[in-house]
């Protein structure tokens, strides 16, 4: 797969925001919806604990021909063969990373400025996820929302996919991807919906 050929919608886990239902569920209901790109983003799990996820995971990824990514773990994307990596900005460096995982896995970067994409796209980044682009409980760490100029000027400077996070719902689609953005980074927009089916293939008729 190129990187121009990824799914528009990126979904990211968290089962703290599944309004209490349980993750595979969850996820699986995603995937009936038309998810086919997914970041296992438990932080906090053990690495035993996350090894299991993927593992109940990975034969719905097959079933529905998905791309699915560890956050951060590139040790378990080598144990458990998976896909590809999702790297924070304090991660292993996206070069090093390469090393070690090969040219046929993907890699995903979360960058929070135009330097970082930049500097991303150049260790060898597939694609980046840029945000928070609106205000939202979950990246308030990161400090104030870079705002809708910021977006398109980054996406203007380079030639990744750049996904939007932060904030972001169905409403928003048309205006971001207007502005540059190859698609959109969501969590509780999708895992806290009380239809998750339907909210997925909303975001999915939206994008382009």
């Amino acid at each position: 797969m190129t990187a121009r050929s990824l799914p528009r919608l990126y979904l990211l886990t968290d089962r703290h925001q599944t309004a209490q239902r349980p993750l595979l569920s969850v996820v699986t209901t995603a995937l009936e919806g038309g998810a086919r790109l997914i970041q296992l983003r438990e932080k906090d799990l053990s690495t035993r604990e996350l090894y299991q996820l993927a593992q109940n995971l990975i034969p719905l990824f097959t079933l529905h021909q998905a791309h699915w990514l560890i956050n951060d773990r590139i040790d378990l994307v080598l144990a458990l063969n998976a896909p590809g990596v999702h790297l924070r900005t304090s991660s292993l460096p996206t070069g090093i990373a390469r090393q070690l995982l090969g040219p046929d896995r993907l890699i995903g970067v979360s960058t929070h400025s135009q330097e970082e994409v930049l500097r991303a796209e150049g260790e060898g980044a597939d694609f980046v996820v840029l945000g928070p682009v609106f205000d939202t409980p979950s990246k308030r760490m990161y400090g104030r929302p870079l705002g809708l100029q910021v977006l398109e000027n980054t996406c203007r400077a380079t030639r990744l996919p750049v996904y939007a996070i932060g904030g972001i719902t169905p409403e928003h689609v048309p205006e971001l991807q207007s502005l540059g953005a190859y698609g959109v980074a969501v969590i509780s927009s999708i895992l806290q919906a009380p239809n998750i089916q339907d909210a997925t293939k909303k975001f999915l008729d939206l994008l382009t």
